[in-house]
């Protein structure tokens, strides 16, 4: 009986050896750093209902070599964290948004923490740190000043340090709502375009390493723009939300109508968002893409555009 616990006990340490040995390579070289990361991913299921979830395969790639994936928290093993930025300078027109938003907070599961903050010139006004007080957090919700020497020049400057404020939550599942012009205009109007803009890089960077998903609402400001800029707003939010596993939400170049088509589209897709950890085997320092693909053809899956050590 002895002779076949310990056989038993050698079976099992040798089994798992064996699957360590999958997880971090089997010639052990430059492995040691391996290190879990962890990404937001929306799936999105083709002809389902908006709510519907179920586990799908899927391969995942870093920088093109396959990765071991070690977890999935789905919205009922791990609640949002979430935070709410409107810019200050806003069209006054959307005040009337504030009522829609604050609802929208009252509205997310129990167990989802929220933040309130508004960006202004030179600094993040956080009107409700994380909690998961809904109604306390929705109470926080006002509508912009709508006063342009209330506006930044520049965006995100503010929405990094957003970012920051998550430092302290759990990871898991994180999103951030941006309601902005994102015109940066900090180094003149050359730095307004997504290509040129150093903080608008910097903001997605420290979105991915933190594994939060930026959604974003283009609303104009109160002072008058030109086409030009407003195109090079939107293909900003455009930029950081993609890059980040987010969606960027616009009605042409001017003031939405309603906000209530993009946040009912946003609350299914929060509701659809798991916390994907795997083991990134590449070590390097810089910039590593993700690309995560479906083997099922009714599935869609949205996520960061990869990660920077």
């Amino acid at each position: 009986m002895k002779k076949k616990r310990i056989s038993t006990l050698l079976l099992t340490i040798a089994s798992s050896f064996w699957l360590l040995s999958i997880a971090f390579g089997q010639d052990g070289k430059g492995q040691r750093n391996a290190k879990p990361i962890t990404v937001p991913v929306t799936i999105r299921i083709r002809d389902a209902k908006p709510v519907e979830m179920r586990f799908v395969e899927y391969l995942l790639r870093e920088d093109g070599d396959v990765q071991t994936m070690l977890s999935q928290r789905t919205p009922a093993e791990s609640p949002m964290t979430l935070a709410i930025l409107l810019q200050d300078d806003l069209n006054p027109s959307v005040s009337v948004e504030a009522k829609n938003i604050a609802n929208f907070v009252r509205n997310q599961p129990g167990g989802s923490r929220v933040m309130v903050g508004y960006i202004r010139q030179g600094t993040l006004d956080v009107r409700r740190k994380f909690t998961n007080e809904l109604d306390r957090a929705a109470q926080g919700v006002r509508p912009p000043l709508g006063f342009a020497s209330a506006g930044p020049f520049n965006p995100f400057v503010e929405i990094i340090e957003g970012l920051k404020r998550f430092d302290s939550q759990p990871l898991g599942r994180r999103a951030i709502i941006v309601v902005s012009d994102g015109l940066d205009v900090s180094r003149g109007q050359d730095s307004s375009a997504p290509s040129q803009s150093l903080d608008l890089q910097r903001a997605i960077t420290e979105a991915q390493r933190r594994s939060v998903a930026i959604y974003s609402i283009f609303v104009p400001t109160a002072a008058p723009t030109s086409p030009f800029l407003n195109l090079n707003g939107q293909s900003c939010l455009e930029r950081l939300s993609s890059e980040t596993g987010g969606k960027a939400f616009f009605q042409g170049n001017s003031t939405p109508v309603s906000f209530d088509p993009f946040l009912k589209e946003i609350d299914a897709s929060l509701q659809r968002q798991i916390a994907l950890t795997y083991l990134s085997t590449h070590t390097s320092k810089g910039f590593h893409r993700l690309d995560i693909k479906p083997l099922e053809r009714d599935v869609e899956i949205r996520h960061p555009a990869g990660y920077t050590r």
